[in-house]
């Protein structure tokens, strides 16, 4: 038997005992494991080229995800179960001040924020959960103008595609606008949301829905600076001057 036959081989047992699928890099760790006298290089040749190689046992149902056949059937189901089981049991609100502290001081995009939320902006379009100012400092020696960062923070998974609409709208009126959604998010769902994220400029956050207390935010994607339609965001930012600028 090949070296390549054996991978594929203990590839498909790992992955007839994992329903949900395992990342690239969670194989290659199991297969170091198993075989510690086969090359790094090897890993790296026929890891990759499985679902090519055995196309009846394995499948990619998104980047760097490989799943057994025996549950593509069953994808939908088994990702709408983990979004079942993986409901918020803390309210959204409670997270807007820990991920408005956040953008101040782990990304350092603001100098500023705070929690909004509601329908402050009375506007159709919605209102941002968090938005945040970056000006420059007293002792900055470039100044630049103000630049406004916006985040829609989600809890419950199964509304990915209204809070991606969402944060998209944000971008009428601000420089910057992040993306926040839960851990538990199926890594399909993920991995369409990362691409999405790219390809319109967002920033992608995940946090730990179920602990209000220690969300742990974790950056995947950081937001892309554009210009907004200064009409707009003039006229919003003027609803909340006093609590953003004061």
């Amino acid at each position: 038997m090949t070296q390549k036959e054996q991978i594929a081989n203990k590839a498909v047992e790992f992955l007839l005992n994992e329903p949900r699928g395992l990342r690239c890099s969670d194989l290659l760790r199991l297969m170091r494991r198993e075989f510690p006298d086969i090359k790094e290089a090897s890993f790296h040749w026929t890891i990759p080229d499985l679902p090519l190689y055995r196309p009846d046992e394995i499948h990619k149902p998104a980047r760097g995800l490989f799943r057994h056949v025996k549950y593509r059937e069953t994808e939908v189901e088994s990702d709408i179960k983990a979004v079942e089981t993986s409901r918020k049991t803390a309210g959204e609100q409670e997270f807007y001040q820990s991920f408005a502290a956040y953008l101040v001081d782990e990304l350092e995009e603001c100098t500023k924020a705070i929690p909004l939320g509601g329908n402050c902006f009375k506007d159709r379009w919605g209102t941002p959960d968090v938005v945040g100012v970056l000006s420059p400092r007293p002792s900055d020696i470039l100044k630049f103008s103000h630049e406004i960062v916006s985040a829609e923070v989600k809890t419950d998974p199964s509304a990915l595609i209204t809070a991606f609409g969402q944060a998209c709208s944000y971008r009428l009126f601000s420089h910057r606008v992040y993306l926040v959604i839960p851990t538990s998010v199926p890594e399909s769902e993920l991995a369409r949301l990362d691409a999405l994220c790219r390809v319109f400029g967002l920033g992608l956050i995940l946090f730990d829905a179920e602990n209000s207390e220690e969300p742990n935010y974790q950056i995947r994607v950081r937001a892309t600076k554009h210009e907004p339609d200064m009409f707009y965001a003039n006229r919003n930012l003027k609803v909340i001057e006093d609590e953003l600028f004061g």
